[in-house]
């Protein structure tokens, strides 16, 4: 299966980020929902059972100038082995005008046995543009052997924000502190969101660190997908930035109930 979706937000004369256009393709479905404080809310919604060897899909994002946009998952996405030969691949594609923000927050990704998954991440970033991305994956359902999984986080704004590569599903390397430690779950969080740490900070079997053009990145390894997931909220309230834009959040929130 080849599917391509494509969202755009922009933001309108009375400072609210809407929806501009919006095409989705099976598995591909794109339901927007109201919009909290000048933040467009989006998920994406898997149609069928998806991805499957042999699938192909993309979605390309594009947030304009000063519009903020938050692109959540519903469900936890199952990478399973399919009827045609080769593996799958899911592209997230995303441009960030000045001044404008995207959440992306997808469910976690369970790469089952005998599936052969690529997943890539990639986004320009315009120079004040703020971009928080999450993923969470999983070697194998419980008691199951993992397939083969390869994720790609390349962020660039200026240059090179970020780019690495990650693999999963050899159990000699997941079994060792190289990879998973003998864990299943590994989550990671992108934060170009502000200001960033002066320094590396960690936690049990978690660490936020600061990059070297810019933002940071948390990364957990964890026993199960809701342990991950806690680690990473803890991590991202040790960042400066989550906390300035809550503040802002907050103003915001105001002015729009002050002005209802």
């Amino acid at each position: 299966m080849r599917a391509r979706a494509r969202l755009v937000v922009e933001r309108d004369e009375a400072g609210r980020s809407v929806v501009r256009e919006m095409r989705s393709m099976a598995p591909l479905r794109l339901v927007p929902a109201r919009g909290r404080g000048g933040v467009a809310l989006v998920h994406l919604v898997s149609a069928v059972t998806s991805p499957l060897g042999g699938d192909d899909l993309e979605l390309h994002v594009r947030v304009g100038p000063g519009a903020a946009l938050e692109l959540r998952g519903v469900a936890a996405t199952l990478a399973l082995p399919g009827h045609h030969p080769g593996g799958s691949r899911a592209l997230v594609r995303v441009e960030l005008g000045a001044g404008a923000s995207l959440e992306h927050l997808p469910e976690p990704t369970v790469v089952t046995a005998r599936a052969n998954h690529e997943a890539v991440f990639r986004a320009d970033l315009a120079d004040d543009a703020r971009v928080r991305t999450r993923e969470i994956v999983a070697a194998g359902r419980l008691n199951e052997r993992a397939g083969s999984l390869t994720t790609t986080l390349d962020v660039r704004r200026n240059g090179t924000v970020i780019r690495q590569t990650t693999r999963l599903g050899v159990s000699e390397v997941d079994a060792s502190p190289a990879g998973l430690a003998g864990r299943r779950v590994l989550g990671t969080e992108l934060l170009c969101w502000g200001r960033d740490l002066p320094a590396a900070v960690a936690g049990d079997w978690w660490s936020l660190v600061p990059l070297a053009r810019g933002g940071s990145l948390a990364t957990v390894l964890a026993d199960d997908a809701v342990t991950a997931l806690r680690a990473l909220d803890d991590a991202r309230r040790r960042h400066p930035g989550s906390a300035e834009d809550l503040l802002t959040r907050s103003r915001t929130r105001f002015r729009v109930e002050s002005h209802s």
